[in-house]
């Protein structure tokens, strides 16, 4: 697969929007309910990605086929975050299909780097269950588990996960 990763523009907006979907209704089912997913699917907007926001660095993964994976940084920590992070991986979201070839690898290395060159020491971040083995395999530690509602008060569990970077 011949890949690349690059800064988004407001263009792949609605790219991005197909993969969000994709990704949570093919690889959330792992760990949710069906109602879970589709709360958890509802209501996506490709207005409402941060692409141009001066307050993140946001990327996307590419191919042949068009744009196969996402991912944001914020170099300031969430405020929902209960430990001591300076920086939040926001989200790295993957098409089912190029799941498992590097994608997401991809994609998260590129964002650490400009974490590190923004001198931010450390990153913490929320992941759906299904994406902690790919979050541990990154070098995170769990912290704890929040729930989190959706619309009609469907709650997910996800798991707060944090990193400390080494240049």
């Amino acid at each position: 697969m011949s890949l690349s990763v690059r800064e988004a523009v407001a263009g792949d907006a609605q790219q991005i929007r197909d993969v969000h979907l994709s990704s949570i209704e093919g690889l959330g089912k792992q760990s949710y309910t069906e109602e879970q997913v589709a709360a958890w699917a509802h209501d996506r907007d490709p207005e409402n990605y941060p692409i141009e926001s001066e307050d993140t660095y946001f990327v996307v993964a590419e191919d042949t086929s068009g744009v196969v994976g996402f991912g944001w940084m914020n170099p300031e920590a969430g405020e929902y975050l209960q430990t001591e992070v300076e920086g939040e991986i926001t989200a790295i979201y993957v098409r089912p299909s190029a799941a498992r070839d590097g994608v997401g690898s991809r994609i998260y290395s590129t964002l650490e780097r400009k974490a590190l060159q923004r001198d931010i020491a450390s990153v913490g971040l929320w992941a759906s269950r299904n994406a902690v083995p790919f979050y541990e395999a990154q070098g995170y530690e769990r912290v704890g588990e929040h729930s989190y509602e959706y619309r009609d008060e469907i709650e997910l569990t996800l798991v707060e996960m944090r990193k400390q970077l080494s240049r």
